[in-house]
């Protein structure tokens, strides 16, 4: 039976709300960005399961069978369809100058670069930027509210979460398909295709990270920090073992001192 795309939205809704709900029964008095810890970790635990069972096996046999340019059409594909995303959070952002940049960047590679497949728009000068609801929250004044660790999707924090929920539910493009089976297609595409982009950065954390849930939680918050105040961006490639030390000397230093 087919299910309509709003219940699939609802759903969605329900179960965010009902991970913060589950976290606020469950802190911890660790590291203040981090008041659910405990739970956190549990769920983390889950996701690093599920991928070395299940989607990191799915991703390695999508790489292998899915050629070069293929890989990199359907990345450039839901990017293209991301970039709406990105538009509206321009402009709700003041980034005016962006704003018409992007839309150009839309309309060329949705025209020349084949519904998105090719990203024609970045040698033309109109380079991709990366604008979300979290970010928008962020500047008009939204505090990020705890760290939380969503299933199967995630390190985010509140903030975070509630722009996702809102880009996934009633902005994207994505999110007016009314067949359920072409939405769930497309979704698990994007899915297993974003998976497979993060092998190397999993494999980066395995072989340098002491504690890969601190590894994660510090570098997923510097990152989103520097996106907020678009300074350069730091990644899981360019934060190394004396970052996550230094992460975790300070996070010792927040547990010891005195309340």
């Amino acid at each position: 039976m087919k299910i309509p795309a709003v219940y699939l939205r609802i759903i969605l809704i329900v179960c965010l709300a009902v991970n913060f709900a589950a976290c606020a029964r469950l802190g911890s008095r660790g590291d203040p960005r981090d008041p659910f810890e405990g739970l956190n970790r549990s769920i983390y635990s889950f996701n690093d399961t599920m991928d070395k069972t299940l989607f990191n096996r799915i991703s390695k046999f999508y790489q292998v069978i899915t050629p070069e340019v293929v890989d990199e059409g359907v990345t450039n594909f839901f990017s293209n369809i991301n970039d709406v995303i990105v538009i509206i959070n321009d402009f709700l952002q003041f980034k005016l100058r962006q704003g018409f940049s992007d839309i150009t960047r839309l309309v060329f590679n949705s025209t020349i670069g084949l519904g998105g497949l090719v990203d024609v728009s970045t040698g033309m000068g109109f380079p991709k930027h990366d604008e979300d609801f979290g970010q928008t929250l962020a500047v008009w004044g939204f505090k990020s509210g705890p760290y939380v660790i969503i299933p199967l999707l995630g390190p985010s924090t509140v903030r975070d979460a509630v722009g996702y929920a809102i880009a996934s539910t009633v902005v994207s493009p994505l999110s007016y398909i009314n067949d359920t089976e072409v939405y769930a297609g497309l979704m698990t595409l994007n899915y297993v295709d974003f998976k497979a982009d993060l092998l190397s950065a999993q494999r980066l954390i395995g072989q340098t990270a002491v504690d890969k849930y601190a590894f994660v939680k510090n570098a997923y918050l510097n990152m989103r920090d520097s996106q907020i105040h678009d300074r350069p961006q730091d990644s899981l490639e360019g934060y190394d073992l004396q970052d996550l030390e230094q992460d975790q000397n300070q996070d010792q230093g927040r547990k010891q001192a005195p309340r």
